[in-house]
């Protein structure tokens, strides 16, 4: 099998943000009701992971699984166990009405780091950044691009499909210039330090 490829090279762009390509990971999309005992069965399969709850992130070691949806939730993890994962998944839901499909490639990955992190997203984002939980994702837009995000270490990780992945980069990449941080509070409300807030 040869090496995967990553959208953009591994990217990276140091402004007042560091913003990256994270990459390759294993994403699988699993459509299952979650009331049923399988489902809860195959993501303990699939890596001791539990089902988890609305709008929530939840991890087990290097894998984690995402609510995406009232009967649609995404699995993280290495690229090369994606295979395994898809076949454990399978195995533990049996006849139980699912589906399964290993969506790595149609993805990108990309992180927004540092201690302005959040201002970067601002610029581009509706979501509320500062009611943000640690464990929790949400579904949103960044500028015209569909996108899912949550809090990773001093930022953000986001996800967006892999066709719009160079406009999502410069996007980010313009979002974090250096000289164009945010002024006064973080998110809504803020302005750039050449912009005089209106009365």
């Amino acid at each position: 099998m040869p090496d995967p490829v990553t959208p953009l090279g591994h990217e990276t762009f140091d402004g007042f943000a560091r913003i990256r390509e994270i990459g390759p990971l294993g994403m699988v999309t699993l459509r299952a009701a979650p009331d049923r005992p399988e489902l809860a069965a195959a993501l303990a399969a699939a890596g001791g992971l539990p089902v988890p709850g609305v709008r929530r992130l939840a991890r087990a070691g290097d894998r984690a699984v995402a609510w995406m949806g009232p009967d649609e939730f995404l699995l993280i993890l290495p690229y090369p166990e994606v295979p395994a994962t898809l076949a454990a998944l399978t195995a533990a839901l049996g006849a139980a009405p699912h589906l399964a499909a290993d969506m790595s490639d149609a993805r990108v990955v990309l992180a927004v780091e540092g201690a302005r992190a959040d201002q970067v997203l601002a610029k581009l984002t509706p979501a509320d950044l500062d009611a943000l939980e640690a464990d929790e994702i949400r579904r949103t837009r960044l500028a015209q691009v569909a996108c899912a995000l949550w809090r990773e270490g001093d930022g953000f990780r986001l996800i967006a499909f892999r066709s719009v992945a160079r406009y999502a980069m410069d996007l980010l990449i313009r979002a974090a210039q250096p000289g164009s941080e945010l002024r006064g509070a973080r998110g809504a409300g803020a302005f750039p330090a050449s912009v005089p807030a209106r009365a």
